[in-house]
């Protein structure tokens, strides 16, 4: 079986986190394809769990400068059901969930469908805190960018 890198394609891992929630956030993303890696984090002084988990996806993407095949590492449920389930849904209601009330984090969840469109993503949910290293990397990143902005 060929490694990710030989079939052309780009490994992603993001986290984000705050603490408390809401409060002081960061987001953290580790890009790795042949063998070379990147990494990007960011913070933000007033935000949500959730906020920091869709800009980790948002940036990741938004990175890669040509339309790439990719696997994104994310532990957060929040994200790959609302990427690859619920946002079907919301757009067809006009951005609105189930209850008729106006999607939560809307901007982003635009900002990362944009961001996906042009490439050929496989979202995969990883369990946060469980000893992948790849997502203890992006936690810590995470945290780190969170703490020196705080």
């Amino acid at each position: 079986m060929p490694s990710e890198a030989a079939a052309g394609v780009v490994e992603i891992w993001t986290d984000g986190g705050c603490k408390p929630n809401p409060g002081p956030g960061g987001w953290a993303a580790i890009l790795r394809f042949a063998g070379v890696e990147k990494e990007l984090s960011g913070a933000e002084a007033k935000t949500t769990n959730n906020r920091m988990e869709l800009t980790a996806a948002c940036a990741a993407l938004e990175t890669l400068k040509r339309p790439c095949r990719v696997v994104l590492h994310t532990d957060s449920e929040y994200v790959k059901n609302g990427i690859t389930r619920w946002h079907t849904g919301w757009v067809r209601r006009n951005w609105r969930n189930a209850a008729g009330d106006p999607v939560a984090n809307m901007d982003l969840w635009q900002r990362l469908l944009a961001a996906e469109k042009q490439h050929q993503v496989d979202w995969k949910w990883v369990r946060g805190h469980a000893g992948d290293p790849m997502n203890e990397r992006a936690d810590v990143l995470a945290t780190r960018a969170r703490e020196a902005a705080g």
